[in-house]
């Protein structure tokens, strides 16, 4: 099995580096991340300059682009055989909601789903985060699920996984996105040459946090798995719209 890894923390995150270890005895590993902290790119491509590859001492590659950058370019045009599986992560924080809009590590992996390609986000819930060997152990759970029990077709999991020991993990759930309130407002300030800056203010308090969501699972100690789609489509409102709009 072929996996690649990509993130949005950078290629020297050490959620990557524990995820590769635990990843190298299922599978050949190839590491194409972000030369920097990409966190919140969403799934941006970059379109107004070119991309240029390097490798690391460690042997993993890193991009001047966004993490959905990476992927594509290794899918598209650097790897002489596509990957089984792209996995991105692991995530320096959690992933949850409206997380999944925004978060550069859900993209990476959904530009491994929009390509064909069986993927998966994993984020660690804390952004103080220190049991990265759990998450990783989860990531490789799943992957030998899929070695034994391959999808009859491409799925994109959003995997969130407590931050604590594997033994005190409290198992597994399948979970919808939960929902933020909206975000804080932006924090104004002053820069050392006395200019008005601005920093994006912290993401909103869970609001849907009930039974079946990431947020309640993940406050009993679970791992939650959401099963994601790219179709925006809002279905209940095309009668209603198709109304709205007749003479």
């Amino acid at each position: 099995m072929r996996i690649l890894l990509s993130n949005d923390d950078g290629y020297f995150a050490p959620g990557l580096a524990a995820l590769a270890e635990a990843l190298a005895p299922l599978a050949d590993i190839t590491v194409v991340a972000p030369e920097r902290d990409r966190s919140g790119a969403s799934n941006s491509l970059t379109l107004d300059r070119p991309l240029m590859l390097r490798q690391a001492p460690t042997g993993f590659h890193y991009v001047n682009g966004t993490p959905t950058d990476c992927v594509h370019l290794a899918v598209t045009g650097m790897l002489d055989h596509l990957p089984d599986m792209v996995i991105s992560g692991i995530n320096h924080g959690a992933n949850m909601g409206d997380d999944t809009i925004y978060s550069g590590t859900v993209a990476a992996a959904t530009e491994g789903y929009l390509l064909g390609i069986p993927s998966i986000a994993v984020s660690l819930a804390s952004h103080n985060a220190r049991h990265f060997d759990t998450a990783a152990r989860v990531v490789a759970e799943l992957v030998q699920r899929i070695q034994t029990r391959p999808p009859t077709e491409p799925m994109l999991l959003n995997v969130n996984v407590p931050d604590c020991a594997t033994a005190e993990l409290n198992g597994v759930s399948v979970t919808r996105l939960g929902k933020r309130h909206k975000a804080e407002s932006v924090v104004k300030t002053t820069n050392p040459r006395g200019q008005t800056v601005y920093w994006v203010g912290a993401a909103g308090a869970a609001q849907d946090a009930g039974e079946g969501t990431d947020f309640h699972a993940l406050a009993r100690g679970r791992v939650s798995i959401t099963p994601l789609q790219m179709d925006l489509t809002r279905f209940s409102q095309m009668e209603s719209v198709n109304a709205w709009l007749k003479p």
